[in-house]
């Protein structure tokens, strides 16, 4: 039996639907969005496809709120870079954003009313000691305190314990790579930051870059599809709807992500972004590019299982986008994320450690 599609994809999809909503149906997207945390974006959407004067005051009133919401968290963003790149100058490290930083710096579609609780950056791993305590004498510091926390950061992670500002509170991911030493997948930072590219930086601070548009995609893809957590799926899936869209206007893009999906073996997971975007927010994926991927992808059995766990575990936490299997289907996933990124001995004893001896999540 064909599953009902949630009223917040129908809209992602063609945001003109909003001018035949009833106010029952305002009260249930509303809902919707906001367990996707998409409410600004869908503020934004709308405004785009000039349906603004369809929507009910009330339901306007709410989105308007979200915009305002959006646009506060936009300056907070563009302060918060200034002062990193004003505690990284004296380094000589490129600032060089990832993820939802980048979005808003480079002003993509895909960051307009995206929220997000931390800025993550990307530098060289020999350069970390230095990135670190230069954040430390401008107020940051390493909120996970308990000694395990620390080694499985500094010795199997891709990051830094998250550092948080001691007076402003904002939180730094401090990445070194985009995918754990320990993970089966193992795309060459340097490859990365080498294709950066630059955006305007503010004065004073250090020079500021983004990841190369097909990069961008293929760690929006990684970030999502190798993650464990689908809390906020939706809104990724939305992430790399509107960097698709965006980059792939321009001329040779999609050749160029399919082969450098292969060049930093990420095919996987890009072709799980692909066939997903399409399938939920009717992302137009020109055949050529979903063929050159389909090879990386699983076997039909498998396959079959990825769909019914991701096209469950994408959707808005909310009860109206659930059925019976939602619920493992997102544990299913938690554990395969867990999987992908750590060997069997050492999973097993993180696992162990952080269910009975260190519970207390940083």
């Amino acid at each position: 039996m064909t599953r009902a599609v949630p009223l917040l994809v129908q809209l992602l999809r063609d945001p003109t639907r909003a001018a035949s909503l009833t106010l029952a149906d305002w009260d249930l997207l509303l809902r919707q969005g906001a367990a996707a945390r998409v409410e600004a974006s869908l503020h934004g959407l709308l405004d785009e496809h000039g349906m603004a004067g369809t929507i009910p005051a009330a339901a306007r009133r709410h989105l308007d709120w979200a915009g305002v919401h959006a646009e506060r968290h936009a300056r907070a963003v563009r302060f918060e870079v200034a002062q990193i790149g004003a505690a990284l100058a004296a380094t000589g490290v490129p600032l060089l954003l990832l993820k939802g930083g980048a979005y808003a710096m480079a002003q993509l579609p895909a960051g307009r009313g995206r929220l997000f609780s931390d800025i993550d950056i990307l530098v060289p791993k020999e350069r970390l000691a230095e990135v670190e305590a230069a954040l430390m004498l401008h107020g940051w510091a390493t909120v996970a305190q308990d000694a395990y926390d620390q080694r499985y950061y500094r010795t199997w992670m891709h990051e830094l314990p998250p550092m948080k500002h001691a007076r402003r509170a904002s939180v730094i991911d401090v990445h070194h790579a985009i995918l754990p030493e320990t993970a089966r997948l193992r795309p060459d930072p340097a490859k990365l930051r080498a294709a950066a590219v630059s955006v305007p930086a503010q004065a004073g601070c250090a020079p500021l870059q983004v990841l190369a548009p097909a990069d961008m995609v293929l760690h929006s893809a990684v970030h999502l599809f190798y993650d464990g957590e689908f809390d906020h799926g939706l809104r990724d899936l939305l992430d790399l709807h509107r960097l698709l869209t965006r980059f792939g206007a321009t001329p040779g893009f999609w050749d160029l992500l399919a082969a450098r999906a292969a060049e930093l073996e990420l095919g996987r997971p890009l072709f799980y972004a692909l066939r997903y975007c399409a399938r939920l927010l009717h992302t137009a994926v020109p055949a050529a590019t979903d063929a050159a991927v389909r090879a990386a992808g699983p076997g039909a059995p498998l396959l079959a299982l990825m769909d019914a766990l991701f096209l469950r575990a994408l959707l808005p936490r909310h009860r109206s986008c659930a059925d019976r299997f939602s619920a493992g289907a997102r544990f299913l996933l938690y554990i395969r994320g867990n999987w992908l990124r750590m060997p069997p001995i050492l999973l097993t004893r993180h696992l162990f450690h952080k269910a009975f001896i260190s519970p207390s999540k940083y």
